[in-house]
C-alpha cells in the first residue's frame, strides 16, 4: 500500500505535520533560511498538501541544519529537524536526486571521520570536503588560517575512548 507522504513522516518520525498552523516562527529563526528555497514553514505545507516531489527534490531538506532552532520556536511542539530528516530518507529510498549535492558528500564525511575517531575533527572535514567537492580550497584560506592561528581548529585529531561504541552505533544505524 502507498502512504502519503504525511503518512510516511508520521510513520517515521511520529509527528503529524498537520498541527502546523503555519505562524512562521520556525522560518523567521532558521540560520539557514536564506539558502533554502522554500523554508521550513512552506516544506511542512508542502507534506501536509502531499506535494511529494516537490518536496523530495527540493534542496531545502538536505540544507537544514538541523539545529533545532524552528523546534524550540513551535508553539505546537513539531520536531521539524526530524521531519527534514525523515524526507532525506524517503528521498533517498525513492531515488530522487539530492537537491544539495554537497550537503550528501558532507554527510557522509561526516559520518565517516565520527566513526574512525568517534567525534568530529572540522580540518579532517575541511580537507576531505575541498578535496573531493572541487571547491578551490583557497576560497576560504585566510579564516581557516585565523582560526587555526587562534586554536580553534585543532590540525590533529583527539580520538575518544568510546569510538569503537560510536562506529557500532552507526553502523547500526544504517
Amino acid at each position: 500500500m502507498d502512504l502519503s507522504l504525511p503518512e510516511m513522516v508520521y510513520q517515521i518520525t511520529g509527528h503529524k505535520v498537520e498541527l502546523c498552523y503555519h505562524c512562521h516562527k520556525c522560518s523567521a529563526g532558521c540560520p539557514i533560511l536564506m539558502a533554502m528555497q522554500y523554508g521550513p514553514d512552506l516544506i511542512l505545507q508542502m507534506v501536509a498538501l502531499d506535494e511529494r516531489d516537490l518536496v523530495l527534490s527540493s534542496k531545502d531538506i538536505w540544507l537544514c541544519a538541523g539545529c533545532y532552532t524552528c523546534s524550540t520556536r513551535c508553539p505546537n511542539g513539531i520536531e521539524i529537524p526530524e521531519i527534514m530528516d525523515s524526507l532525506r530518507q524517503v528521498a533517498a529510498t525513492e531515488g530522487y536526486r539530492i537537491g544539495e549535492s554537497d550537503a550528501h558528500l558532507f554527510h557522509r564525511l561526516f559520518m565517516m571521520v565520527v566513526g574512525n575517531l568517534g567525534r568530529s575533527h572540522e580540518a579532517a572535514m575541511l580537507g576531505m570536503f575541498k578535496v573531493l567537492s572541487k571547491v578551490p580550497i583557497t576560497n576560504d584560506m585566510r579564516d581557516g588560517i585565523r582560526l587555526f592561528m587562534r586554536g580553534k581548529v585543532p590540525l590533529l585529531p583527539k580520538m575518544t575512548k568510546a569510538r569503537q561504541g560510536v562506529r557500532e552505533l552507526i553502523e547500526r544505524s544504517g
